[in-house]
C-alpha cells in the first residue's frame, strides 16, 4: 500500500508532538500564495515565515512543470533552509523526473544539488492508498 501524503503527514504529525513547528503544503498551492504574496509586496516577509519552520512539509511535488515564478520561489524556500531546517518532499513523479519538471537547467541543478544530494529517501510502491481505502469501504 502506498501512502506518500499519508507517510508526510505522519512524520509532521510526530515533529509537532516533539514542539517543533511544522507546515504542511500542498506545493501548487503554496507557490500561488507566494505569487500572490510577490504582487502585493509580502513575499519577503512570506519566505521569513517559512525559513523559520523547523519542518516544511511540500506535498504533490512535481504534478505540473514549473513557471519561472514556482521555480525561483522553490530556490528562495531551499535555499534559505539548506543545512538549518528539515524539509520533506512528497512526490508520485520519480526524482530522474524533478529536473524535466522544474525546467532551467541551471536553476534545476542548484535545487536537486541541495534537495537530493543531502537527503533520506523514502521510496514507496504499490497502489494508491485512496484506492484501496475506497475498495475497501
Amino acid at each position: 500500500m502506498n501512502g506518500k501524503s499519508y507517510l508526510a503527514q505522519a512524520f509532521g504529525h510526530q515533529a509537532c508532538m516533539m514542539g517543533l513547528k511544522t507546515r504542511y503544503h500542498i506545493t501548487a498551492r503554496l507557490f500561488n500564495r507566494l505569487k500572490l504574496a510577490k504582487v502585493d509586496g509580502t513575499y519577503n516577509k512570506e519566505l521569513v515565515k517559512l525559513q523559520k519552520i523547523d519542518l516544511l512539509i511540500l506535498d504533490d511535488f512535481g504534478l505540473q512543470s514549473f513557471d519561472n515564478h514556482a521555480r525561483d520561489a522553490l530556490m528562495d524556500i531551499i535555499e534559505d533552509r539548506f543545512g538549518t531546517k528539515s524539509t520533506i518532499v512528497s512526490s508520485q513523479m520519480p526524482v530522474s523526473a524533478w529536473y524535466d519538471i522544474i525546467g532551467e537547467g541551471t536553476i534545476a541543478d542548484a535545487i536537486l544539488d541541495r534537495l537530493v544530494n543531502s537527503s533520506h529517501r523514502i521510496d514507496l510502491k504499490g497502489e494508491s492508498m485512496r484506492k484501496n481505502i475506497m475498495r475497501n469501504n
